[in-house]
């Protein structure tokens, strides 16, 4: 018996996969010479509409004909034989994130990285497209041995716009992946792909199941009561998971704020980590980041402060950064269009008077040499001002002392921590937290200390002054009138 031949144009050569929406084979398209992947689509089990199922097949097919991103899986053709529905389709030869982590075991931060950037690419093709995807996790994600990604099975997403089809209440997804929302019963949206994306990236980097119970009402009841805990995960790329992993949709890591963290985490800054385990981790509010080696496992309560989630983002874009020895050996890139105007604040540098400085006030005066950022400058935000501070990013935390010499951490010189501070001030900058529309086009400033005023010992028990502030200000220089934060003193 030859082998089998669909529409006299597709020869099926063996068997690439199975599941419970079918089997996945590879064929030969004899009209251009071609290996394809055949999708031979079957009813589900239980299910008794077979129009409702026919239809989210086509749904299939023209999902993946409206995107066009290198990180999907390109739809060719539907056919239709013997009461059987196939779907004809690129064909990727490489494992899954799932294989891959299967067998080695969690992966390097900046291939996780690298995934999720390429992952989020085609979210942001389809979610562009109106479409949301609704079932992303490490078993629709197929990485290839050059680094190539691509996400796969967009059979179940939904277009937004398309109101024909529902799912009679039904949940449509991998539980263990599910948003919290969704678990709710509410619908998917793309808020809901990238809290997928966070329970995926989560898997890669730490190499279990975020929120997996021994039953799947014990997992959906995790994703809504519980926050997991990274153990092996810090810097940029444990901030772009726990953005993600926020339980509110509103409080949650967009994607252009989860694309520079991926960017700094695939970069390579912020991974290296002191000896003995330890390190510093900036981080500006809650929930945390990051755990400490030796911290539990298992995941623990969400507070009610986490289930709003609305705080969320200002705390977890700081990400965590290494100094002196362990700062990292690259930093990324900021955007030049948003990266910010660079000035020095204290001894020898542009600013030279910075009395109290805090991401809580305003201030009368445009940042400028000479400037001195004082309190005689400084007024409540909702009063009619010129500059905003936005965040101040305490470069080595509260903890640091003078009593140790040498001290700490040395001055890690102008373009390492200026690049630094740009690129954690344009996260905030680009956050969800400023209104740009507020005041109109707004100008980021990034205020970083003077080589003297890092090595200054400070007056009496205190710390050395080693934070990074940002502000914003009008781009033509007038007065705001209002705070761009929202804070109201």
């Amino acid at each position: 018996m030859g082998p089998r031949v669909l529409a006299d144009r597709y020869v099926l050569l063996g068997e690439l996969g199975r599941g419970g929406m079918g089997v996945v084979w590879r064929a030969e398209d004899r009209v251009i010479g071609r290996h394809v992947a055949i999708k031979e689509l079957r009813l589900p089990e239980g299910a008794a509409d077979a129009g409702v199922f026919a239809e989210r097949v086509l749904r299939e097919v023209r999902t993946g004909g409206r995107l066009n991103d290198p990180a999907v899986v390109t739809v060719f053709d539907v056919l239709s034989e013997a009461g059987t529905t196939f779907i004809v389709m690129e064909l990727v030869e490489a494992p899954t994130l799932s294989d891959l982590v299967r067998e080695r075991g969690p992966l390097p931060a900046q291939q996780v990285a690298v995934i999720g950037e390429q992952v989020l690419s085609a979210l942001k093709a389809a979610h562009d497209a109106g479409i949301v995807h609704r079932d992303v996790k490490p078993g629709n994600i197929m990485v290839a041995a050059n680094g190539r990604v691509k996400l796969t099975d967009f059979g179940i997403a939904q277009a937004v716009d398309d109101p024909r089809l529902t799912t009679s209440g039904m949940l449509v997804g991998s539980p263990a992946f599910m948003a919290p929302e969704r678990v709710s019963g509410h619908e998917a949206t793309p808020a809901s792909d990238l809290w997928s994306l966070g329970a995926t990236l989560f898997f890669a980097a730490e190499g279990i199941v975020a929120f997996e119970k021994s039953s799947t009402a014990a997992t959906l009841h995790a994703i809504v009561n519980e926050v997991p805990y990274l153990t092996h995960t810090r810097g940029p790329l444990a901030s772009a998971i726990m953005g993600l992993l926020a339980a509110a949709p509103e409080g949650r890591l967009g994607a252009e704020q989860t694309r520079g963290l991926l960017r700094a985490a695939s970069a390579g800054v912020g991974q290296q980590t002191p000896p003995g385990g330890a390190y510093t981790a900036v981080h500006t509010g809650p929930p945390p980041t990051m755990v400490t080696p030796g911290a539990p496992t298992g995941p623990r309560r969400r507070t009610p402060l986490v289930v709003a989630g609305v705080v969320v983002v200002v705390g977890l874009l700081a990400g965590a950064v290494f100094l002196g020895r362990w700062w990292g050996s690259a930093a990324a890139a900021p955007d030049p269009a948003t990266a910010g105007q660079v000035m020095t604040y204290g001894r020898a540098g542009d600013i030279q008077s910075f009395s109290d400085p805090s991401s809580e006030y305003c201030y009368t005066e445009l940042p400028r040499t000479g400037y001195s950022m004082s309190s005689d400058q400084r007024v409540d935000c909702d009063k009619p001002h010129r500059t905003e501070a936005i965040a101040e990013a305490a470069i080595l935390g509260d903890s640091v002392s003078y009593d140790e010499n040498p001290p700490l951490a040395a001055y890690p010189g102008m373009p390492r921590l200026t690049a630094w501070a740009q690129a954690r001030c344009q996260l905030t900058f680009e956050s969800n937290k400023i209104d740009k529309t507020a005041e109109g086009p707004l100008k980021l400033y990034v205020l970083v200390p003077t080589e003297q005023e890092w090595n200054a010992t400070p007056a009496g028990s205190g710390s050395p002054v080693r934070s990074a502030y940002c502000l914003v200000a009008r781009q033509d220089g007038g007065e705001m009138q209002r705070p761009v934060t929202g804070k109201v003193k």
